[in-house]
């Protein structure tokens, strides 16, 4: 009888190929500095290193920094799942829990259903751990590939 490892998928894309794609297609991700950890079939974690421009007053990183790293991080896992880089953001809600402190902040993303639309969700934790300082739920309009 099969494991359910037998069945999990390896992701349409590597490591490497996604990095060579944003520094080709989008070299605009590169402004923020996120490092891509891991791509999956349908997950990915990214991290935003620590950086005192990514901090507003008081000390903890901004909301924007915060977004971009969760866009970012869906988007690895959407081409993963689907291996279609031509994927856009549809909607993007964040919701801030806590305040994300100073240094270096995780992104685990999963795809929830992929399709023409497609959905997925990023929890944010602080580097060092901790509980989640933000929730991102999001949609995907991945176009057909030609």
């Amino acid at each position: 009888m099969p494991k359910p490892a037998d069945f999990v998928q390896e992701p349409l894309i590597t490591l490497e190929a996604f990095e060579d794609l944003l520094a080709s297609l989008h070299p605009f991700s590169a402004v923020l500095g996120i490092e891509i950890l891991d791509i999956g079939f349908g997950n990915a974690t990214l991290r935003l290193p620590p950086n005192n421009s990514n901090q507003r007053l008081g000390g903890m990183v901004a909301g924007p920094m915060l977004m971009g790293l969760a866009d970012l991080a869906l988007y690895a896992a959407i081409v993963g799942a689907t291996g279609n880089p031509n994927a856009v953001t549809a909607s993007l809600t964040i919701n801030f829990l806590r305040k994300a402190p100073p240094g270096g902040i995780l992104a685990h993303a999963t795809i929830l259903k992929t399709g023409r639309m497609s959905a997925g969700q990023v929890l944010l934790v602080p580097d060092e751990g901790g509980d989640p300082v933000a929730q991102v739920i999001s949609t995907w309009s991945v176009p057909r590939r030609s």
